[in-house]
């Protein structure tokens, strides 16, 4: 090879290591960041499941998805009052007031207490009917100490509840005799399930007794009679109280109007209960206290 030849090649060499040595920057510079670029996200990753495959809540609340109310009366001043979430979602609530509803102080119901159905007080203790667990294990509960501490309690000690089984007393779980029960209530000696549009009522375990009452929305037990908490009415623009035999009930049985809180709420769920002439109603935002039997609020 001649001399010329021998240094045109090496012109070539060097003019292709020139273009790529310029090609390989202008590479760098496109996907370096620049000083003032904003950084990007950093991509995480979740062990939780998709949520298409988790499994669906047991619910518990009522059928308009609101969690249910509970109400039990003491006194004119103690009260405990409750809310049932869905099971599996958020946590159950239950507060406790000595000066007559003014303030509420919260109970904690433990980290297994999944839903509340039902609360039943008196003056030496309190019982819940709660779902325990995952599987909302229907569980009694009661407290001698106002919720500091809990154990085993009876069945029934907390009265009857409605859960996604049906109706839950102290002998078992009943189907409901109507579809979507706002509130169940046991005695003694007869049972009532609040229903829309009529109000079910049996002795023992005896048939139900369907008494076609519409707008009511809660009961308390008044010894031989039973009060209710009920909207809609001609003569009240909030929430009536009424008053309904608990001795052989028929499908005929009427109602007797004892008193109007005219400021009560009408929408929403509404609890009622009774503690000597003290009645209590629990409507919206606001618990009341009537000192005369419901008469006047």
């Amino acid at each position: 090879m001649t001399r010329s030849t021998l240094v045109w090649v090496a012109v070539v060499v060097v003019v292709l290591v020139v273009i790529d040595i310029a090609l390989v920057t202008l590479a760098l510079g496109r996907t370096a960041p620049n000083a003032g670029d904003q950084a990007g996200p950093i991509p995480t990753f979740s062990a939780r499941p998709d949520a298409s495959t988790s499994p669906t809540p047991t619910p518990s609340a009522d059928a308009a998805g609101e969690p249910r109310r509970f109400l039990s009366a003491v006194d004119s001043q103690e009260a405990w009052r409750g809310s049932g979430a869905t099971c599996g979602g958020a946590a159950p609530t239950l507060e406790h007031t000595v000066d007559g509803g003014a303030t509420w102080v919260p109970v904690a119901l433990g980290s297994d207490v999944s839903t509340l159905m039902a609360i039943r007080a008196s003056s030496t203790d309190l019982a819940i009917l709660a779902g325990i667990g995952e599987d909302c294990t229907t569980t009694v509960r009661t407290s001698a100490d106002d919720g500091v501490t809990w154990t085993a309690g009876s069945p029934g000690a907390a009265g009857a509840g409605v859960s996604s089984d049906g109706i839950v007393l102290a002998t078992g779980v009943l189907e409901p005799p109507c579809s979507d029960p706002i509130e169940a209530y046991q005695g003694q000696q007869t049972s009532v399930v609040i229903c829309d549009g009529q109000v079910e009522w049996r002795s023992g375990a005896g048939d139900w007794v369907d008494v076609p009452l519409g707008g009511v929305r809660s009961m308390a037990d008044n010894g031989d009679e039973y009060l209710l908490a009920t909207i809609s009415s001609d003569a009240c623009e909030g929430v009536e109280i009424a008053s309904m035999t608990a001795i052989g009930v028929t499908p005929e049985t009427a109602t007797t109007t004892v008193g109007c809180d005219a400021d009560a709420a009408t929408t929403g769920l509404i609890s009622l209960d009774r503690a000597g002439n003290s009645v209590w109603l629990w409507a919206g935002d606001v618990v009341s206290v009537s000192a005369d039997g419901g008469a006047t609020w």
